[in-house]
Formats: C-alpha cells, sequence, structure tokens
C-alpha cells in the first residue's frame, strides 16, 4: 500500500530513517533545476526498464514535481512487491512552498 506524505511528514520520515531511497521521476532537466538532496533520477518513462535500481526491499519515497507522476510510480511498485512506498503529496512544489531545502543546477 502507498503512504502520501506532506512535505512536513515526508522529511520527518527522511531524518527519522536514512536507509530510504529518494526517487525522483521527473525529466532530467526538471532534475537539474531542483532535486532533493540524496534523490536518484529515474524518470517515469524508464521505471519499469530500470526496476531493478530500485531496492525495493528498502523503504521508497517518491516525488515528482506536484505528486502526480509520482503516485503512479508509487503504486507500481507497490505492485512489483515493495514494501514501504510513499508518495510526497504536492511534490517538489509543495516542498519548496515550505521553504525545505533543495538543491539546484548541475548533475
Amino acid at each position: 500500500a502507498v503512504r502520501n506524505l506532506s512535505a512536513g511528514e515526508a522529511r520527518e520520515l527522511l531524518h527519522a530513517n536514512p536507509g530510504i531511497f529518494l526517487l525522483d521521476v521527473r525529466t532530467p532537466g526538471e532534475y537539474q533545476q531542483s532535486r532533493l538532496a540524496g534523490a536518484r533520477l529515474i524518470p517515469i518513462d524508464q521505471v519499469t526498464s530500470r526496476l531493478a535500481e530500485i531496492p525495493l526491499e528498502r523503504p521508497v519515497l517518491v516525488y515528482c514535481a506536484v505528486g502526480s507522476r509520482s503516485s503512479q510510480v508509487a503504486e507500481f511498485l507497490s505492485r512489483q512487491g515493495a514494501g514501504e512506498v510513499y508518495n510526497l503529496f504536492g511534490g517538489i512544489w509543495g516542498w519548496r512552498l515550505r521553504g525545505l531545502p533543495v538543491l539546484t543546477g548541475g548533475p
């Protein structure tokens, strides 16, 4: 089952669980503009072919711009057998609106 988390809840989860896999499913261009520290970029259209890169035995937090693409990917990962899957509700935009830190520029 997928759990939707607000930006505040997601931040608490990341602090409490450093082993979580943070998955960004946006485009490379979006990722270069801004991203969450420690995030791994696997664009939504590559998730199926790159599934082996996602450690389903670890908790996974998926995010995109506003939460729609990440919600689709989170549901997919849950169907693939991921135990703990979280969706960042509101995406990176909601995160930034809360004034939470993002990395910008560069690969």
